[in-house]
């Protein structure tokens, strides 16, 4: 009889780590799902508390991590993703990076087990190469407002890497670009998130800058699929995974409005600091390397994504009261 495999997965309960605890159920592996909740929810995960081979810890990672019993793989993706998050727990943000991937390491190493790390396109910055390849170095600044997520992913990857070479630890660092699906928080500050909570409302859809800065928008499950690529192949380094298709920010803001046939206006605010003008993943490695592309269209993934907000903005539902009262 074959051995069951054994996950650990840090930010399992935020929206992309559960969509993986998913992923992995299903692939028949047994999974330890690690999250303090600072920007997770228990809800997330809350349909697998049950299952025998599904097992939760609330802890933060950036301490000490213990853990018994064999581990075939660490999937190290917490932190705060979202810049609302980030610029509000900045500090939080610069240890899950430095000392929770030292942690989660240092796990990785006891347990001889694989280690993957969740990195970002923000590593790349206000990038002056377009569209962006694993061989640039970026354009960051690092005492900017933003800096607090770039750098700790930065930091993070440039540690991922002194373990795999001087620990020979089996490592690997995807660089996610914009992802979306079911289970982002209503208020999650990037977005898709933010118009679709806006539109379902009636509410307008801000929109920073003039809107024409560009984004790529990877659907969840496509993400997914990639990273168990990555995590089961023999590359150690970065690799981007996330959708090619660019578009401009009021582009989105166009296609939410017909995906939710809302009738809201858009307005304009000023531009964030920092805020990248483009941002566009080449993704010939990927495609090279683990035979992975996106396969979800843009609109079929607004349309899951959008489903899943109504269901949680509908009448009687906590999650959206609370979100509502917070958005007045």
């Amino acid at each position: 009889m074959a051995k069951t495999r054994r996950v650990v997965i840090t930010g399992g309960a935020g929206c992309s780590g559960s969509h993986r605890c998913d992923f992995f159920m299903g692939k028949g592996w047994e999974v330890v799902c690690i999250d303090n909740f600072l920007t997770g929810s228990p809800d997330n995960v809350a349909h697998l508390l049950s299952e025998p081979d599904f097992r939760f810890l609330e802890m933060d990672v950036s301490g000490f991590i213990h853990l018994t019993g064999p581990v075939d793989a660490i999937l190290h993706f917490a932190s705060p993703a979202s810049p609302i998050d980030y610029l509000d727990h900045p500090i939080q943000t610069l240890k899950v990076g430095s000392l929770g991937t030292h942690k989660a390491l240092g796990l990785a190493r006891e347990k001889k087990a694989a280690f993957l790390l969740a990195s970002t396109s923000e590593v790349y910055g206000d990038p002056l190469v377009h569209p962006q390849r694993e061989d640039y170095w970026g354009n960051v600044n690092p005492i900017g407002p933003r800096g607090v997520y770039d750098e700790a992913k930065r930091f993070a990857e440039a540690l991922t890497m002194a373990y795999q070479r001087s620990h020979r630890l089996d490592t690997k660092i995807v660089r996610i670009f914009n992802t979306y699906g079911p289970r982002m928080r209503l208020q999650d500050g990037r977005a898709i998130p933010s118009f679709l909570f806006q539109a379902l409302q009636g509410k307008p859809l801000t929109v920073f800058g003039d809107g024409s800065q560009t984004r790529s928008f990877c659907y969840i499950s496509d993400l997914v699929e990639g990273i168990y690529r990555l995590l089961t192949s023999d590359y150690h380094l970065p690799v981007n995974l996330g959708n090619p298709l660019e578009m401009t920010i009021l582009e989105m803001a166009r296609e939410v409005q017909k995906v939710t046939r809302s009738r809201s206006r858009i307005v304009f605010k000023p531009l964030p600091e920092d805020d990248p003008k483009v941002r566009q993943p080449c993704i010939d490695l990927a495609t090279r390397l683990l035979r992975w592309k996106p396969k979800v269209s843009l609109r079929e993934g607004l349309r899951t994504t959008s489903k899943d907000f109504r269901n949680r903005l509908r009448p009687g539902s906590s999650e959206g009261s609370r979100a509502v009262a917070a958005s007045k």
